[in-house]
């Protein structure tokens, strides 16, 4: 790296040669993605993410499969373009290959793909190492593949893999690999930092002196996260002039994953003003698709997609907001069709409760607020985790409010037994009336489930569909830990989620079953409340 690259690096340089200039973005989650440990994308599931990646959150490009993989994976791409056909979008799924003598370029025509990523060797060490070849030979392997691509109506990009390491090593060679294929008719050059190991500096240097030397071209930065710098290095890569880059939903990719689309498109608008193409609203819809198909879940705290980003935890920050927005920033939930939320716990304040309670519609004195408030620190103290769904029957038990009391499990005896269906019996009120029901399932809670259903039957009432089911204990807990059970419904007013908490799994799952049932009595009284006014 030369000191007049290093001294081209002032930020307000950076920042004017890469305002409003239009920067695409490549997302390579069903290819690179699946790279993961334990991660493999059935054909129907690389479809539907192909058409939310394209259709809605409006990436430029997708790479969704490596060639010759298996049939498998052939009928997804077959399955991918035929979908891609109807739309005029072709063009945009790309599908990686290799110098194989053909076969990558044949398999992929007999997909229908139009797009192909050859891989080369970026680094001269891999090239001798790995291939066992020259760089003379390797290149005439190259070029022996773009004929046969070009010859079938392919149009490609070149990867060159483990650049970050050949421009280091051996910059010649680099050097010579893209001269000698400069007027090879090759789209993109694919500059990949392979495992991760460049730092911003590094790759805002190596990348500003590819474009200076060859201006003609277009140049990709494909980062990967080993240390942690994949996002910091696309933006390098964009203010150095790369003409597109490469990311995955949630960071997916081989052992700590690449950048992640989210922070990446987001970063790109905001620190640096370019122009994209991304819908920002679909953002989170992808990342929670990504996390279902791969079994892979994301931290609550991942910038922009993570459950709580948009949660203020320190009472003083609710307050600062409450007064005039003071710990808001461009990052507002709504560019990503999200809420700003408060959490309630140890650290609380007035502000915290108030802004809750604005939310819920629920007015209480000054006196009432401060007893709600203190009850609130002492199950934060506890490390009790406390939600907006849960505030209301904190008031409930401090304010001896009936307004969350609409129904009432007097009693239920649960038994499962091996090879035979669970058995549940309930004793339940329901506002003054008193109703008993069985039921049988697979498995407790299922039992529990529809006996309440019968009763809520006989009230032209049912239950809201569950979406999701999650059963926790704490770190390092013994047999006899509490468990808690976190279900999501599917509501008219949305998603709803409640908790439970009980020594006994299955009794926390209904401890969440009757918070459910009681928040929606309590909507159906203040609607019917209304109507009468």
């Amino acid at each position: 790296m030369t000191d007049a690259v290093l001294k081209s690096s002032n930020p307000t340089d950076l920042a004017q040669r890469s305002s409003r200039r239009r920067v695409l973005i490549l997302d390579t989650t069903l290819r690179d993605g699946e790279q993961t440990q334990g991660v493999s994308f059935s054909p129907a599931e690389k479809l539907n993410l192909a058409k939310v990646l394209l259709e809605q959150v409006r990436v430029d490009r997708i790479e969704v499969a490596s060639a010759r993989v298996s049939s498998g994976e052939a009928s997804a791409v077959a399955q991918i373009i035929d979908w891609a056909g109807e739309r005029g979008l072709v063009e945009r799924i790309e599908v990686l290959g290799f110098a194989d003598g053909g076969a990558s370029v044949d398999w992929i025509r007999g997909t229908g793909g139009q797009v192909l990523n050859l891989l080369a060797k970026g680094s001269e060490r891999h090239c001798r190492g790995q291939l066992g070849k020259t760089p003379e030979a390797h290149i005439a392997d190259i070029r022996a593949t773009l004929d046969r691509a070009h010859a079938q109506g392919l149009r490609v990009n070149l990867y060159l893999e483990d650049w970050s390491n050949g421009y280091r090593d051996s910059p010649d060679y680099v050097y010579t690999l893209v001269a000698r294929l400069a007027e090879a008719g090759i789209g993109h050059f694919m500059l990949p930092d392979t495992l991760g190991v460049m730092t911003p500096d590094q790759v805002f240097a190596a990348v500003s002196d590819m474009v200076r030397r060859f201006p003609g071209l277009k140049f990709d930065f494909h980062p990967h996260n080993d240390y942690g710098l994949a996002t910091a290095n696309v933006l390098a890569a964009v203010q150095a002039g790369v003409a597109a880059v490469h990311c995955t939903v949630n960071c997916l990719g081989e052992r700590a994953g690449n950048a992640s689309l989210a922070e990446v498109a987001v970063n790109l608008r905001d620190q640096l003003d370019c122009e994209l193409g991304i819908d920002e609203t679909h953002l989170v819809r992808v990342s929670e698709l990504v996390e279902s198909f791969s079994g892979k879940r994301i931290a609550d705290n991942a910038p922009i997609v993570g459950a709580d980003v948009f949660t203020q935890t320190a009472g003083i920050h609710a307050d600062g907001d409450r007064k005039g927005s003071l710990y808001h920033s461009r990052l507002s939930p709504e560019r990503f069709a999200r809420r700003r939320s408060y959490a309630l716990g140890k650290l609380s304040g007035k502000a915290s409760l108030a802004k809750n309670l604005e939310r819920l519609e629920i007015e209480l004195s000054d006196e009432e607020q401060r007893r709600v408030l203190q009850r609130i620190v002492e199950l934060g103290d506890s490390k009790k985790t406390i939600t907006t769904e849960d505030l209301p029957f904190i008031i409930a038990e401090v304010l001896e409010s009936k307004d969350y009391t609409h129904a009432e499990l007097l009693s239920c005896t649960i038994s499962s037994s091996l090879d035979l269906e669970s058995m549940a019996g309930i004793k339940l009120r329901l506002g003054d009336q008193v109703f008993t029901a069985t039921g049988t399932g697979n498995g407790g809670f299922d039992a529990f489930t529809n006996a309440l259903g019968r009763i809520l039957k006989r009230q032209g009432m049912t239950l809201p569909p569950l979406i999701d089911y999650e059963v926790r204990i704490p770190k390092g807990g013994r047999t006899d830990a509490l468990t808690e059970c976190s279900i999501t419904w599917q509501t008219e007013r949305g998603d709803l989620r409640t908790r439970g908490v009980h020594a006994n799994q299955v009794f926390a799952a209904v401890g969440a079953t009757m918070r459910m049932l009681n928040i929606q009595l309590h909507w159906i009284k203040v609607g019917s409340d209304r109507q009468g006014r």
